[in-house]
């Protein structure tokens, strides 16, 4: 038989008895659906614990801490950090030290108008924090000696000078918080940060020290980075070495940072760097210690679910073999005019074995469109009272909203592959039972 008269045949036997065919593709469709949607919950689960993770920190982000205790020890300085940068799976390091010395007031506008009685101050390799994954609202980067840049709701710690006391301060808290705590856009500040110069004085027990720096950008705010993304002012490395080298007592001996960021290229990258540097003898700390065990229980959540979905094909699988003995049975007579003619007896195999196959790959479709659908209310309907704007976010999820169910594409190509696997194992038993009717029998 040539491929188009096998396709003809197995088409026309399955049509014959059209209830039946139904019945088992309904098995089919049944036990795909379960293992589809089974293993989906178990990745929304997943992607809800990763989400969860991010909101906390940034999950590729080690922070490497100076040894503790005792003389002599490895410093945090920069011939360490070009060594982590050099590593392979490192996209970029810098890093981490904040003002120890004396008390900061801060001042802006005309004549120090405006004016903070403390402040959040930290330094980074300015050229690193974007490939850190900080991000601008406004402006630029620093690119040069005296440019800094401030964080989000910086302007709002000032207080106006010319004004009364208790009415000098922009509060942005103000607003009422939605249904969800999320408040409404502040009132604006006083003045507009970027572009000002913003006057620091540190103040230590025996003098007080003037600085100034220009504002050039404004960063985005991100609370797993650090407050100073809030209301911080940022300092490139070079300016604080040059504001601590006048405030710092003489003498005093010169230390390493107060921690290094090191940021991997992947997910992946994070537990062979961060035991990388350990082994450089660098405590560190990151989120993998807790997204490790959540993974390999979420993982062991989905398994569970799958197999609970992969019984239910099971059972479709024994369904289809039923329906293929129960065929031959009907078709013995039919099987030993097809020998007589001349099929071979592999011929006889292929077009039973084709049978069981397009009965799973029906299945595995139609159970395949099914599962999303079913997906795609359960994610509708969970995100709370049903509106359509909720329905692009049911099927390719967002930022702001978690799904229950989550089918990844590939789970769809596995559930077709793995239904017309079953439907051929399924026909392997009676397809061989078929090739050993004798044709003078079958015919008889």
């Amino acid at each position: 038989m040539n491929r188009n008269d096998l396709f003809r045949t197995c088409v026309q036997n399955l049509l014959r008895r059209k209830t039946r065919t139904m019945l088992t593709v309904l098995g089919v469709v049944i036990g795909c659906c379960s293992i589809v949607v089974m293993a989906s919950i178990g990745f929304g689960l997943r992607e809800s614990q990763e989400k969860l993770l991010s909101q906390m920190g940034d999950l590729t982000i080690i922070t490497v801490t100076p040894q503790q205790g005792g003389h002599g020890k490895l410093q945090l300085d920069d011939a360490l950090a070009s060594r982590l940068r050099a590593m392979p799976d490192v996209r970029a390091v810098t890093p981490k030290q904040g003002l120890d010395d004396g008390s900061v007031f801060l001042s802006a506008g005309a004549n120090g108008r405006f004016r903070a009685d403390w402040a959040t101050i930290a330094a980074f390799d300015t050229s690193q924090l974007e490939a850190m994954g900080y991000r601008l609202k406004e402006g630029r980067w620093p690119k040069s000696k005296g440019e800094v840049i401030v964080g989000e709701y910086f302007a709002y710690s000032f207080r106006d000078t010319l004004r009364p006391e208790g009415s000098n301060t922009v509060d942005r808290w103000s607003g009422e918080p939605d249904e969800n705590g999320n408040f409404s856009d502040p009132p604006p500040p006083y003045f507009s940060p970027l572009s000002q110069t913003i006057g620091l004085t540190v103040e230590t027990e025996t003098a007080s020290f003037p600085f100034s720096y220009k504002v050039v950008g404004v960063l985005r705010e991100d609370n797993s980075k650090g407050y100073e993304t809030s209301e911080g002012l940022i300092l490139s490395l070079s300016d604080l070495q040059a504001l601590a080298a006048k405030t710092q007592k003489p003498g005093a001996k010169k230390q390493g940072y107060g921690s290094l960021l090191v940021k991997t290229a992947a997910l992946t990258d994070v537990a062979p760097v961060e035991k990388e540097i350990k082994a450089l003898g660098f405590p560190t700390d990151s989120m993998e210690s807790i997204r490790k065990p959540m993974e390999e229980e979420a993982r062991q959540k989905q398994l569970m679910l799958a197999g609970l979905g992969a019984i239910s094909l099971i059972v479709a699988a024994l369904g289809i073999a039923n329906t293929m003995m129960t065929s031959i049975s009907e078709r013995t007579r039919e099987i030993g005019i097809m020998k007589s003619l001349g099929c071979y007896v592999y011929d006889v195999r292929r077009l039973f074995l084709l049978e069981a196959a397009v009965i799973g790959l029906v299945g595995g479709l139609s159970g395949c469109f099914i599962s999303f659908l079913a997906s795609t209310a359960i994610n509708f309907f969970s995100f709370g009272p049903p509106a359509v704007e909720n329905l692009l976010p049911a099927i390719v999820g967002s930022e702001s909203v978690t799904r229950v169910s989550v089918i990844p594409p590939w789970l769809y190509l596995f559930a077709i592959l793995f239904s017309i696997l079953i439907g051929v194992g399924s026909g392997f038993y009676p397809a061989n039972k078929a090739v050993r009717i004798p044709a003078l029998e079958a015919i008889r």
